[in-house]
């Protein structure tokens, strides 16, 4: 049934709290699993006042996206699973759509803070976006529940 499982991760711990539950998924249906890191829009250049610096800024923050996504492809192919990873730039909640079309997934699987209604809305929760957005299923997986 799920034969490409979309996994959207920022580098943080709560966004790998998903891992578990995609790697069960995956082994269970002999599914590929996509990494997904979406880095800092260039757009973030007009914050500073020296473009020279900003550029370097988002040098450093793809190396550094490069880097993590590198080793949790390679534990993950170690592992025995079949992974391919995705680097892109952009808004968080549009890429992630965006990318789980044109790789055609059957699934996304991420993770979400799990903030309560008002912190939600005041915030705005690319989880949210994206599950009302999809046009395939969206498996939520609440920080602290794997």
């Amino acid at each position: 049934m799920y034969k490409k499982i979309l996994v959207p991760l920022d580098g943080s711990k709560t966004a790998e709290g998903v891992l578990p539950h995609a790697k069960a998924l995956a082994y269970s249906e002999g599914a590929e699993i996509a990494l997904l890191n979406v880095a800092a829009n260039p757009a973030q250049e007009f914050a500073f006042e020296d473009p020279a610096i900003a550029g370097y800024t988002v040098a450093e923050d793809e190396k550094a996206a490069n880097k993590y996504m590198t080793k949790i492809c390679d534990e993950l192919r170690a592992s025995g699973f079949k992974v391919s990873c995705h680097l892109r730039e952009g808004g968080p909640a549009t890429t992630i759509l965006k990318i789980a079309e044109e790789l055609k997934v059957d699934i996304i699987a991420m993770s979400t803070h799990g903030r309560n209604w008002p912190a939600s809305w005041l915030i705005g929760s690319v989880a949210e976006r994206v599950v009302r957005h999809s046009k395939v299923p969206v498996m939520m997986i609440r920080a602290g529940d794997s």
